[in-house]
């Protein structure tokens, strides 16, 4: 059997942004009232879907006669009684402590990539749900905590299902090239148009502000370049993406390198690498060693080099990688909202070549999780596109990647941003 740390080490690939459970956690305590603005006397409110960073996204699962536990954790779904009812898959912080049962949870949260359908879907035996009714911000909560930036929220105001609405999502997927088949996107986007629709037409036909926190900004980002942009006029009034940077990050990298053969395991394991837009040529190596050197250029050549199977390099190449290259301005107004001043690895040293080892970090300037680099490279890829026509950036001192939803001062910023929208 595995044991305990490995099987740690595992969920942490799955969850990919989950780079330690304290840096991006749901909150965990009361919010008090910062000196928010609220919505009284207001005649008209602009209303906010929210999509949250990963952790907040819960999951179901239930097992049918199909699934084969593992073999050297015989004991995963052996009883009679655990096929065919939903239980907790994630979060399930009971079974993670649990020697006996982590296995079984690591096997049941893994994806698989299916070559006829050329798509990931769940491992054969295991069905999967999100957890909660989508359009409400209810199901964000991990147990008893709730997010910090729904009680912000609430307390400016804003009501769930009225002028409030959540999207949930599977955080193990995630988009996938133009032309590759991804299910689980297309379901998604479908879902959340017409959530944003619904939304505007509840709240007398007004556009909504879409807010993102962390890997919820993929999704979100996505979703708004492939949507037609009269539909995104139409619909969308602002876009306020907190905690998401252009170009990555490097722990990702790390974690990868120690247990390289979970690359398969998620559709969202590269999602997060660093981009070549950001970190390609001509910048300092991401990654360094006795014998060569790697930018985000070279990634190919690294997730070899670090034993990622040639399947999971071909899925970086082909459904990862042309997602990040065309990482680009949403086309409506934009507010990017990041923390900075918080010590980041920008680079990683394996100088003897060994890659299960852990590596020397030379840290830089950043959130805490994503380098200053990628958060700068917003300016660019956003701010310098000529089809943006508002564009704003707030950098907040000494703010950690969680921070930003977490911290009073930091969530005043975002309220404030987007009361920015609402009429006077």
């Amino acid at each position: 059997m595995a044991t305990p740390t490995h099987l740690h080490r595992l969920l942490l690939l799955l969850l990919l942004f989950l780079a330690s459970v304290l840096l991006l956690r749901c909150a965990t305590s009361p919010l008090p009232n910062a000196g928010v603005t609220t919505l009284d006397h207001r005649p008209g409110v602009y209303p906010v879907v929210l999509l949250p960073g990963n952790p907040c996204s819960q999951l179901e699962a239930r097992l049918t006669g199909e699934y084969r536990p593992p073999p050297e954790s015989p004991q995963c779904g052996a009883g009679s009684n655990e096929r065919g009812r939903w239980f907790r898959l994630w979060r399930n912080a009971t079974a993670m402590d649990d020697p006996g049962v982590a296995p079984c949870l690591a096997d049941q949260l893994r994806l698989v990539y299916d070559p006829a359908a050329r798509d990931f879907r769940d491992v054969p035996g295991v069905q999967t749900r999100v957890l909660g009714r989508f359009g409400s911000t209810t199901s964000f909560l991990a147990d008893t905590e709730a997010n910090k930036l729904v009680e912000a929220l609430q307390q400016a105001g804003y009501r769930d299902g009225e002028t409030l609405f959540g999207a949930p999502y599977d955080f193990r997927q995630a988009p996938a090239a133009p032309g590759q088949p991804c299910r689980a996107f297309s379901r998604f986007t479908r879902r959340f148009r017409a959530l944003v629709e619904r939304a505007s037409r509840v709240n007398g036909g007004r556009p909504v502000v879409v807010v993102s926190h962390s890997q919820g900004g993929y999704l979100a980002l996505e979703f708004l370049k492939r949507s037609p942009l009269p539909w995104r006029r139409r619909y969308v009034r602002r876009y306020v993406m907190a905690s998401t940077g252009a170009g990555g990050f490097l722990s990702v990298m790390s974690q990868l390198a120690s247990t390289p053969g979970v690359a398969l395991s998620a559709a969202s394991a590269f999602t997060a690498l660093p981009s070549p837009v950001v970190f390609g040529p001509g910048t300092p190596p991401l990654v360094v060693t006795r014998d060569r050197n790697y930018t985000a250029s070279d990634m190919s050549e690294f997730l070899a080099a670090i034993g990622v199977p040639p399947l999971g390099v071909t899925l970086y190449e082909t459904r990862a990688l042309p997602v990040q290259l065309g990482f680009r301005a949403p086309v409506v107004p934009t507010t990017c909202i990041n923390g900075v001043g918080v010590p980041t690895t920008k680079q990683l040293v394996y100088w003897d070549g060994n890659f299960s080892e852990t590596p020397q970090v030379v840290y830089g300037d950043g959130d805490g999780l994503l380098p200053l680099a990628s958060i700068v490279a917003l300016d660019t890829v956003i701010g310098g596109d000529t089809r943006q026509e508002y564009y704003k950036s707030i950098k907040l001192a000494g703010t950690s990647h969680a921070g930003v939803v977490s911290d009073a001062a930091a969530l005043k910023r975002i309220v404030d941003e987007i009361f920015w929208s609402t009429p006077v």
